[in-house]
């Protein structure tokens, strides 16, 4: 029985997809069995090698699609973690999914190596659009694999993509997955990445996306719809029923340690930020590169993240710092307008403004 006093939150990067979406920028390959076995042989390494001592309180299996992967080969990711990590007794275990590579077989293994959390790929709940933009499911199987996943977990999260089609058909899909029973609804806006293949499409106009203010309008239909529903914005893009939030993502946003395994992953350990290779070859050498966090970086990282989400930025950890927020002068503007609400020593963002944070964000740093 370990005793571990560290608590972190791990991350396993598992880059396997059948074939990439077309707006897809992150580090992912279709992928072959040979291709799986040596990859799950480096990311076992990586593992072990891993200081020893921690207590895992959230582990998040992302990609990719991490249910594309053989589930022996899953099976000895999870005896590596159990090996290296004290697994916490409430430790939030979530898979990621997409509708066409998951059935019941898989759900029920998933389950019994104690996932205890799925995260649906839906995007869209239009056949023409998820062929648009190359997704391999539909909506009826979506909606069945998902009327499938409730059987076995109780927390699922389904992701939306905004910008894809009229505003409407966005709160019409959450009122579906709602009544599917989903406790959470992540929500993002469509970006066209250079170098994917929806951004030649838009280039040679094949494709014309939301412009700016229709997805802004999509987004606050979304909100207010979901508001009604009793579910909690407590990030920019991510709505829950209570008790039902992301914990692995709130480690993330509350600036607290958090470890990734895998090609192109990130950790952040006692202050200092490490990033793998994202390439293949590269990452199965070892390399890795590292920043350590200044202070001038904190203060703006956790102005940042505080201000996306419900936990607010922490006036007198800033204080402690050496920043007076109080000596912004748009600070001050920000309040008065109620853009920015403060109660004690916690600072706010007003979510009727969270379509436009960036702006209000970048005018607080220092």
């Amino acid at each position: 029985m370990k005793n571990s006093d560290k608590e972190i939150s791990v991350y396993i990067h598992l880059p396997f997809c059948e074939r990439k979406c077309l707006y897809c920028a992150f580090t992912s390959f279709v992928s072959s069995e040979d291709m799986q076995k040596e990859y799950i042989k480096h990311l076992l390494k990586e593992i072990e090698k891993f200081e020893n001592g921690y207590k895992a309180k959230t582990i998040y299996f992302g990609g990719g699609t991490p249910s594309v992967l053989r589930l022996d080969l899953l099976e000895k990711i999870f005896d590596a973690l159990k090996t290296k990590f004290e697994i916490a007794t409430d430790a939030e275990i979530t898979m990621e999914v997409n509708p066409n590579s998951v059935g019941e077989e898989k759900f029920k293994f998933y389950k019994k190596l104690g996932v205890n959390r799925l995260s649906i790929g839906i995007q869209s709940l239009n056949n023409k659009t998820l062929k648009k933009i190359g997704r391999l499911h539909t909506k009826e199987e979506a909606l069945n694999k998902l009327k499938l996943a409730k059987r076995y977990f109780d927390n699922v999260s389904c992701d939306l993509i905004l910008g894809l089609e009229k505003e409407k058909n966005v709160v019409k899909y959450a009122k579906k997955l709602i009544k599917f029973g989903v406790k959470h609804i992540s929500c993002y806006m469509l970006e066209v990445h250079e170098n994917t293949p929806l951004f030649n499409l838009v280039e040679s106009k094949k494709y014309r996306p939301l412009d700016d203010e229709a997805v802004a309008k999509s987004y606050e239909k979304l909100r207010k719809f979901l508001k009604k529903q009793h579910f909690n914005q407590y990030e920019i893009s991510n709505f829950s029923l209570p008790n039902f939030e992301s914990k692995h993502n709130l480690a993330y946003w509350s600036y607290d340690d958090y470890v990734g395994f895998g090609v192109s992953s990130h950790s952040f350990i006692h202050g200092v930020r490490y990033e793998n290779s994202s390439v293949l070859n590269d990452y199965y050498e070892g390399k890795t590169y590292s920043e350590t966090i200044t202070n001038d970086k904190e203060i703006e990282e956790r102005i940042l993240l505080g201000l996306r989400c419900k936990n607010g930025v922490d006036l007198e950890k800033l204080k402690k710092m050496g920043y007076f927020l109080e000596k912004n002068e748009f600070f001050m503007q920000f309040l008065e307008k109620n853009i920015l609400k403060k109660e004690n020593d916690k600072v706010y963002l007003n979510p009727n403004y969270y379509a436009v944070s960036d702006f209000i964000i970048e005018h607080l740093f220092p």
